[in-house]
């Protein structure tokens, strides 16, 4: 029997939009529409669009293009696949309330927000508000309005001020948000939800997910869609924590030697827990393999194999027996709960084959009986060491989530194996210096060829030379080969590029100088001076910036308001520094910068970390401040009425190296 490797989107919710079909001829016309460079801007969208049968009868070429200013207020902005795929969703929302929405379509979010109401999954819904009640049961604020009614819209009233989506990312990653900087009120003003709101969006996609098109205007409005989506990422991180070696080494027995230990470690969580549930599905002799969780699960044989071979004193040959796939559902989910499962779905999911629901229960078995003995010490010790260091695991999560926030094609999921083909490389330079890459010259993969990853790489390495990068006696092998060191280093000269050439860009720079290291610690002690602060810095390495004081003094110097001296220690111990390096994180966050660093690194004064840091807050205070008279150290405004500067701006936002994640994050 053939297989099929269908077209993978790293949203799952927005993959569940789309049939197969639809996500093929999708992909293929966004190929299409790639120019020469290998971009497709907002402009490319109304004649590509016009040609769908979709919307062929409903709009004009000219109304597409006005429903996509509605959006994009820049036409030549660049958009992934992703951002291509929600173009096409409200796109067909518009079309629905167009016609009356008569026709006929394969997913539940296809409604203008008019009707979105009627379009959101109900189960899917109801399943998420069990979750929510249950884990937020305790917490002392939330409790007051739980629990939930899934039957009514409860659930969005109490998504408009922002504390629910920042307490669940709390519960799903602990200790990413300082709670200390969330607004918790009975009544909050505009000003305190939209805060509540960009501290969670931040803080969201600084656990991975992924918030493209999602701003805080669609959580003060809880269009229900969105925050749903953006819910069932939340739950699906929590429920795949476990899923890597760090925390489950026993996962080395899914594998049969040390190369597969390698590719073990590079696959994402869910495709670890299919890999561990055919494991268990080989072994009880189930012959199928499953591939997804929808329709390779939806008649529950599966399940019924897995959950005998897991736990047989409680399942047994009745749930095999039964013809009817409702009722075979049924018995799966009672025994599951013998085991403590949560029951996140209803036998009616199962039989439909509800994407996100089955891999929230499949995760769920996982961690109550994962039925992973302990392997052989050799296996375990291999692991240990194929598992980086703590310093290089948090390089490698904050390079691969400035990456992924760029918005190229490729979905980073492991740093060190994902870019030894130099595709997602020559993307990313092809993103931060457009035009830099010959694209006629480059392989995308798969690529079967190891001297077409050479070939790639070396343009790499030629174009990183060209942008005057330190990469003495380095080659293009070395990056096929996956030497870390080298691509760490690699990797931080194109994030600074990035940086510098960002605030170089802005219209109101003296005459586009170049920005250096100096500029930046400049402009930071002269804001924090001219705020009549006393703190200062020497330099990024400055080892007193460990106690955190400069940075509140510098956010406190940027937006007066933000920061909440009560709850500021003097930094003096271990645990003072933590506390403040958690709140300068979030607090930053809150205002918004998308950081993506951990308070280790200001703790340990990472000097890369800091630059970063200090960078992105000088980059949001030259956004809010347009006539902000300047010293020559500090680094002028941009012009606050250019939408190509507010991308740019918001593109160093997401440059810097974020959050209290902590190590579940970095993980991931």
């Amino acid at each position: 029997m053939s297989t099929f490797v269908g077209v993978l989107v790293s949203d799952q919710w927005l993959q569940s939009q789309f049939t197969q079909v639809e996500l093929r001829t999708l992909k293929s016309k966004y190929a299409s529409a790639r120019t020469q460079s290998g971009r497709v801007t907002v402009g490319d969208l109304p004649p590509t669009f016009k040609k769908l049968r979709t919307f062929n009868e409903v709009f004009e070429e000219d109304e597409i293009k006005a429903i996509l200013a509605e959006s994009y207020q820049n036409m030549d902005q660049e958009l992934d696949f992703e951002s291509f795929l929600r173009a096409h969703l409200n796109l067909q929302g518009r079309a629905a309330a167009k016609d009356g929405g008569s026709k006929s379509s394969s997913s539940f979010l296809k409604a203008a927000t008019t009707i979105v109401h009627h379009a959101i999954n109900e189960s899917e819904k109801a399943s998420y508000v069990a979750h929510i009640n249950g884990y937020l049961a305790e917490d002392k604020f939330m409790s007051q309005f739980l629990p939930i009614d899934p039957s009514t819209d409860a659930l969005f009233d109490l998504a408009k001020d922002g504390v629910l989506l920042c307490k669940l990312i709390n519960v799903a990653v602990p200790g990413t948000i300082d709670e200390r900087a969330i607004n918790t009120k009975r009544v909050l003003n505009p000003w305190e939800r939209n805060e509540n709101h960009t501290l969670g969006l931040n803080s969201a996609k600084a656990i991975g997910c992924t918030v493209v098109n999602i701003g805080t205007q669609d959580l003060v409005e809880a269009r229900p869609y969105l925050v749903l989506g953006l819910i069932s990422q939340i739950i699906k991180i929590q429920l795949l924590a476990d899923l890597n070696l760090k925390k489950t080494p026993q996962l080395v027995e899914l594998v049969e030697d040390d190369k597969d230990v390698e590719e073990l470690i590079s696959l994402p969580p869910d495709k670890v827990l299919l890999k561990w549930m055919n494991f268990h599905l080989k072994k009880a002799g189930y012959e199928k393999q499953v591939t997804n969780f929808s329709t390779d699960v939806k008649d529950g044989e599966a399940y019924a194999y897995l959950l005998n071979a897991l736990a047989p004193e409680h399942s047994g040959p009745s749930a095999l027996l039964t013809s009817d796939p409702t009722e075979r559902a049924n018995m799966i989910l009672e025994q599951a709960e013998k085991l403590d499962c949560k029951r996140y779905l209803t036998p009616k999911d199962i039989v439909e084959g509800s994407p996100n629901l089955n891999l929230a229960f499949v995760a769920q078995i996982f961690q109550h009986r994962n039925g992973l003995t302990v392997a052989d010490s050799k296996k375990i010790t291999f692991a240990e060491m194929m598992t980086d260091d703590v310093q290089t695991s948090r390089e490698e999560r904050c390079f691969r989530l400035w990456i992924n926030s760029l918005g190229i094609v490729t979905f980073v999921n492991n740093i060190f194996e994902d870019v030894r083909n130099g595709w997602v490389l020559l993307e990313v330079l092809d993103k931060v210096s457009p035009g830099s890459v010959n694209w006629k010259h480059a392989t995308k993969p798969p690529i079967k060829m190891p001297f077409r990853k050479v070939e790639n790489c070396n343009q790499v390495i030629k174009i990183g030379k060209d942008l005057n990068f330190s990469l003495v006696n380095v080659a293009g092998n070395d990056f096929v080969q996956g030497n870390k060191k080298l691509l760490l280093a690699f990797l931080w000269q194109l994030m600074r590029f990035n940086m510098l050439q960002l605030l170089k860009n802005l219209r109101s720079h003296s005459q586009g100088k170049e920005i250096t290291d100096a500029d930046i610690l400049n402009w930071a002690n002269n804001k924090v001076k001219r705020a009549g602060r006393t703190s200062q810095m020497e330099s990024f390495k400055d080892k007193n910036l460990s106690s955190g004081i400069f940075f509140l003094d510098l956010l406190s110097a940027v937006e007066p308001r933000v920061v909440n001296w009560s709850l500021v220690t003097k930094g003096e111990t271990d645990e003072d520094k933590k506390l403040n390096a958690t709140y300068i994180i979030s607090v930053a966050r809150k205002l918004g910068c998308s950081i993506f660093l951990l308070p280790e690194d200001i703790i340990e004064v990472n000097q890369k970390m800091i630059l970063t840091l200090t960078a992105s807050i000088k980059y949001w205070s030259l956004q809010q401040q347009p006539e902000e008279n300047t010293t020559p150290e500090a680094s002028p405004v941009a012009s606050v009425d250019d939408a190509n500067e507010t991308d740019e701006a918001n593109e160093l936002s997401n440059l810097t190296i974020d959050d209290a994640a902590s190590e579940a994050a970095s993980e991931g």
